[in-house]
């Protein structure tokens, strides 16, 4: 499959009775393509870098486990194509990951317009992300998503840097409620440097 493509296709969706057949070996490479992309920041939230593969793989095992047909691939094709990166941007599902319910509305209800507070530096150079415009992630009442859609746009410079090995790049959160930052591995760099064009 191309690096370059920025948008799945039905003609890019195995048939399903293909897809039935491939689906263990083809579950198994996404996961491992996924374990380099997988960011954790702080105690509870974690970043998972989106890309042309890992949106095709959601699309493809939705349309297995719900059998919609075409009617289906279009929802979700207008769903996951805009977390399909564009070329000068990465793009990441940021979830709060808290297994108790009650902690987890507790924490929810304090960090409202989270979503707005993350940012990524390459070499000092400041990144504000940008959610995801297609719902509001933090209520009227101020209380946040666990799951938030983030676009991180570059600029050509940025990607420049971002590509090169010497290069520090730094994911962070900047909430009066949750502040935390990590840099980013070697592994990571060298995925994620592969959603930029050439």
């Amino acid at each position: 499959m191309s690096k370059d493509k920025r948008k799945i296709e039905k003609e890019d969706i195995l048939p399903l009775d293909l897809y039935t057949k491939k689906r263990k070996d083809l579950r198994k490479n996404i996961v491992e393509f996924k374990k380099d992309r997988r960011v954790p920041l702080g105690p509870y939230a974690t970043f998972y870098f989106e890309s042309f593969e890992t949106m095709l793989a959601q699309v493809q095992e939705m349309l297995y486990i719900e059998k919609g047909g075409d009617e289906q691939l279009k929802d979700e094709l207008m769903a996951y194509n805009p977390l399909v990166p564009n070329g000068s941007e990465l793009t990441a599902t940021l979830m709060f990951e808290i297994d108790n319910p009650v902690s987890r509305a507790t924490f929810l209800g304090k960090v409202g317009g989270i979503e707005e507070k993350v940012y990524m530096k390459v070499d000092g150079d400041l990144i504000k992300a940008t959610p995801e415009l297609d719902v509001d992630r933090t209520s009227a009442e101020g209380k946040a998503s666990s799951v938030q859609f983030i676009h991180f746009n570059f600029n050509s410079d940025q990607i420049k840097n971002f590509k090169m090995a010497s290069s520090q790049v730094e994911i962070g959160i900047d909430h009066k409620e949750y502040s935390h930052s990590t840099r980013l591995s070697e592994n990571t760099l060298k995925s994620l440097a592969l959603d930029f064009s050439k």
